[in-house]
């Protein structure tokens, strides 16, 4: 059930190498998703990023309270695991923008999933109905 969240084309993205052929199960497809979205920061970027592309400080002024070492630390592990691209311009002050891949755009229901769910748990907790 839970792969189902991914598109065939995200499946077929995360196949395409020549590594063996990944775990799927439902327990161990579910520990993917939740080894890549774990951590306060890392939704809270990915978020961001469904706005469309962000230059570095952007992103540290959007995500009020983050540390430069956490969003750096973030960004390389979103980056390495093919949620996110990181574009380096030759320019003086250097700029870098970040952008979802294709993969990481499929996130997108994970994350209204996840924001719809806090709406009506905020609701819940406050005795109001939705």
């Amino acid at each position: 059930m839970v792969v189902t969240m991914f598109s065939q084309l995200s499946l077929d993205l995360l196949l395409s190498d020549d590594s063996p052929t990944p775990d799927t199960s439902p327990d161990a497809a579910f520990g993917h998703a939740a080894d890549v979205l774990s951590g306060k920061w890392t939704t809270l970027i990915i978020r961001a990023l469904l706005e469309g592309t962000k230059r570095y400080s952007q992103l540290q002024s959007t995500l009020v309270g983050i540390s430069p070492k956490i969003l750096t630390a973030r960004l390389r592990m979103l980056e390495a695991e093919g949620v996110i691209t990181r574009k380096v311009y030759a320019t003086v002050p250097p700029k870098t923008e970040y952008r979802l891949t294709e993969l990481g755009r499929e996130l997108e229901v994970v994350i209204d999933a996840m924001m719809q769910f806090g709406v009506q748990f905020a609701e819940t907790r406050t005795g109001q109905s939705h």
